[in-house]
């Protein structure tokens, strides 16, 4: 075989996952305030693109913004005015700590717990890296 068909051969039996370039984006933050509090509406979506509990997703926001909160129904009621950019940005450094891969930077990894380390495995290279921060 020649190395053209050979490229084919291999580029054929690549897995979707790789194959995909498409870029990760996580959903912007929807919502209002309501008199001193901040309505999210779009939490559950975030959360879902995530691939997060969306407790977790909100035990760390409301660390980070040392305020109150909690998930009502569909949506999550924090207690206090806080900018859509603010808690974007909470959500992107939640995403670096918490889901994107440090070897391959693709968002297709999932949280395991080892003895009392909790690991963030990926599922595109495989690799395993344990979670600096704590919630």
């Amino acid at each position: 075989m020649d190395y053209q068909k050979l490229l084919k051969k291999a580029f054929e039996e690549m897995p979707e996952s790789v194959k995909n370039k498409e870029r990760f984006e996580i959903p912007k933050v929807l919502g209002h305030i309501e008199g001193n509090k901040t309505i999210i509406s779009n939490f559950h979506q975030i959360a879902d693109a995530l691939g997060r509990e969306p407790d977790h997703l909100l035990k760390y926001i409301l660390k980070e913004l040392a305020t109150p909160g909690e998930i009502d129904k569909n949506r999550v009621i924090i207690g206090r005015k806080i900018s859509a950019s603010s808690v974007n940005e909470k959500i992107q450094k939640y995403a670096d700590e918490f889901v994107i891969c440090k070897e391959c930077k693709k968002a297709d990894t999932q949280m395991v717990k080892k003895e009392k380390i909790l690991f963030i495995k990926c599922l595109v290279c495989g690799a395993q890296h344990p979670v600096r921060s704590k919630i």
